[in-house]
């Protein structure tokens, strides 16, 4: 997740640092406990609605609670956010109407009972836990992605269905949709045009048909093997059954199957039975229709008459499939194949856009609940069957050469539209009429060719744990924090089994973290002898080029701090092996000016929270204090949040902590404070806001400062 870096004026300063002098926990002088919440608030609910309050002045703006929802991906609009923006917005009106000074601000009582709405989804919304949890990183890599693809113009759209020849611009649209199993929405270039579903319906189709009959039924009728053959082949298995329902013999016959049942119970012998089979296929139609809907989150598909008139003029090929399947006695009995084949050709004509092609994929990406409803439309055991099917058979000709690059399910149509899932993450819609030889989207299959190339979806990426795709389902402080904090930790602690674990997968043995500490650094300073002979061992392995003299943000070595710890007979190892002393200035913690940062308490989350400060990253800061991570522990060398945001000048992260009520001085493993770092890295407002706030360091960075405006002082400065 990429920082921010602030805009660091003295305007900015004086401003934030007003606001957080005003707040309680900053006016009481330490850090807000649980202790000392609300009397009967919920824990839960309290760490959300500071987690918002960013200068902790006991109210959180609407802007700020709706900008949570668009970091993550949901709209405005969605409808599962309804009631709870709904009520808050009424809410600030009704203040609004009564004086000036509180609008646009939402008290904490107003806060609770507006997100009890929906305060699951809202709560992992603020955390930042939704399944794609850097979604403004994942978007920005899809659009990249789509820009490279939009260059590509090979193919020609379909031209042995009429309607479907376009021409001109027409022929150049191009649009993608994501919608994750959260319900978080990402839409590119021509999402919102319609385009008619064609045989991507035929999942649909053959998941309607599992929920009426069972899979034992249905499969006695269709197969589930790859066909070998085109789309459109006229031929059968060896039990005179059409291969799979992904192509055109079984997706009719899987239409046969659809209603029949209700079709048997009818008694055409009374005259109202009469009339109800002669509504029978108008009823089977509108229920497709109505599944469809719930697919798409409620949104009403349409339905194209002229594809459809288009298609039926063009059937010839289908028609002959399906005299062949009756002569062939495939279908089952009292199946009328001019009915079905008209059935068949209507589903393809029904009418979607990327955007809720996207919800239909991620439905089946959820294992059949609509994430943006939460309604079920399929039991688990339909989607399962499905997308098995998907995997295998859903790309035409091309089935196998996509199961083997993109290892994902999916369902291409003529019309230009892939569907594919994600399981358990999201689905995607890609859409661009230009087609190949085989009836395949040339753009979408290009864009699913690109997406797996930079993400880790094949569905056999996660045989390693350490791969160089990115794996959106963690953020990049998440990936930093795994792969360079737990090597570092491990060093720290002497666990070199875990470290040679690591290494084996492919985690660099050099790595650093913010403050360019390195798992050799660690070891040597907490004298984990065994633990530096294997580093060493490491550096003169042939082949290795792991360096015994790393500098870190001082400028110290790990026989520096082998020194600086007073480790014998760990330094006469170390220089025995060719390493030698940096410049490090560490300073000394014996004059530390405050007390020793809190020890460790949530490692892997701990150091998020640090990789966020020293990114300035204020967003993934704000999720981790609503997680309820403290603000104020510390890491390995006892670095905190707050260490780490100064050393690094990033103003807003740093007024963030301090409005929370975090003690500004806590001393590092070498007694530096905050100040301390703020002053060494020359940042001057951040300097300002910590003094103003208690903040002190020792007398040479104090000296530092008053060099920077006193002459004489400067001089004296430079003959220490």
């Amino acid at each position: 997740m990429p920082g921010r870096r602030e805009q660091n004026t003295p305007r900015v300063a004086s401003s934030l640092a007003s606001a957080i002098s005003a707040s309680p926990d900053v006016r009481n002088g330490g850090h807000a406990s649980a202790d000392a919440w609300p009397i009967g608030v919920d824990l839960r609910e309290e760490r959300l609605f500071r987690a918002l309050d960013d200068d902790n002045d006991q109210a959180v703006r609407l802007r700020d609670f709706e900008r949570v929802f668009a970091e993550v991906g949901l709209k405005s609009h969605d409808k599962r956010l309804h009631d709870s923006l709904g009520l808050l917005k009424h809410r600030i009106e009704t203040a609004r109407q009564v004086t000036d000074e509180i609008t646009l601000k939402i008290s904490r009582t107003d806060f609770y009972q507006a997100i009890r709405h929906n305060i699951l989804l809202i709560e992992r919304a603020v955390q930042g836990r939704m399944v794609i949890p850097d979604f403004q990183g994942f978007a920005n890599e899809l659009e990249r992605i789509f820009e490279q693809v939009r260059q590509n113009k090979a193919g020609a759209p379909a031209d042995y269905i009429p309607q479907l020849n376009l021409q001109g611009a027409a022929a150049d649209s191009f649009g993608m949709a994501l919608c994750s199993i959260d319900g978080q929405r990402l839409s590119l270039g021509d999402a919102k045009e319609f385009f008619s579903v064609q045989s991507t319906s035929k999942p649909i189709s053959y998941c309607i048909a599992l929920e009426e009959h069972g899979a034992e039924t249905v499969h006695r009728f269709v197969g589930r093997e790859p066909s070998g053959a085109g789309f459109n082949e006229i031929a059968l298995d060896k039990a005179d059954r059409p291969h799979n329902p992904m192509i055109n013999a079984g997706a009719i016959m899987t239409c046969a199957l659809i209603g029949l049942g209700d079709k048997e119970t009818l008694s055409p012998g009374s005259h109202d039975g009469l009339a109800d089979a002669r509504g029978w296929s108008g009823r089977r139609f509108d229920n497709v229709m109505k599944r469809w809907a719930k697919l798409c989150g409620n949104d009403l598909p349409r339905f194209s008459t002229s594809v459809f008139l288009s298609e039926r003029e063009t059937a010839d090929r289908n028609y002959a499939l399906a005299y062949f399947m009756r002569e062939k006695n495939a279908f089952p009995n009292n199946v009328d194949i001019h009915d079905v084949l008209e059935f068949y050709m209507q589903c393809c004509a029904i009418e979607l856009n990327c955007e809720l092609m996207s919800i239909v994929a991620a439905t089946l990406a959820n294992g059949g609940i609509c994430p943006v409803t939460g309604e079920r439309v399929f039991r688990t055991e339909t989607v399962r069957n499905c997308l098995s099917l998907m995997s295998s058979c859903g790309m035409y000709d091309f089935s196998g050469e996509f199961a083997f690059t993109i290892g994902l399910p999916a369902k291409s149509g003529v019309s230009g539209a892939v569907m594919v899932v994600v399981p358990n993450v999201a689905g995607f819609c890609i859409w661009s009429p230009r087609l190949d030889e085989l009836g395949n989207s040339v753009r979408g299959i290009d864009f699913c060719q690109r997406l797996v190339n930079a993400f880790n979806f094949h569905s056999l990426d996660d045989l390693s744990w350490h791969s160089s795709k990115k794996d959106p389902r963690m953020n990049p402080i998440q990936v930093k924090a795994r792969q360079v904090n737990e090597l570092i930790w491990a060093a720290s602690k002497g666990d070199l089994g875990a470290i040679q674990s690591q290494l084996q997968r492919d985690v660099d043995a050099a790595c650093a973290d913010y403050d360019l500490r390195t798992p050799l650094h660690l070891a040597a300073a907490e004298d984990q002898r065994h633990v530096v002979q294997f580093f060493i061992d490491e550096a003169t392995h042939q082949g290795r080029n792991l360096d015994l003299n790393p500098k870190d943000r001082w400028g110290g070595t790990p026989l520096d701090d082998a020194y600086l710890q007073g480790h014998a007979s760990l330094i006469e190892l170390l220089e025995k092996a060719g390493a030698i002393r940096g410049d490090g200035t560490y300073g000394n913690s014996d004059d530390a000016a405050g007390a020793k940062a809190q020890a460790l308490l949530d490692s892997p989350k701990t150091d998020e929270l640090i990789w966020a400060a020293s990114l300035g990253d204020i967003v993934a800061v704000r999720r981790l204090a609503a997680q309820g991570i403290p603000l104020e522990t510390a890491d390995y060398d006892y670095r905190t949040a707050l260490h780490l945001a100064a050393a690094e000048g990033h103003l807003e992260v740093v007024c963030y902590i301090i409005a929370h009520g975090v003690p500004v001085n806590p001393t590092d493993r070498w007694g530096n404070t905050p100040l301390n770092d703020a002053i060494r890295h020359g940042h001057d407002e951040v300097a300002e806001v910590l003094r103003t706030h208690g903040g002190a360091c020792r007398e040479e960075e104090t000296s530092m400062m008053r060099a920077k405006t006193d002459p004489a002082e400067a001089r004296m400065a430079a003959e220490r």
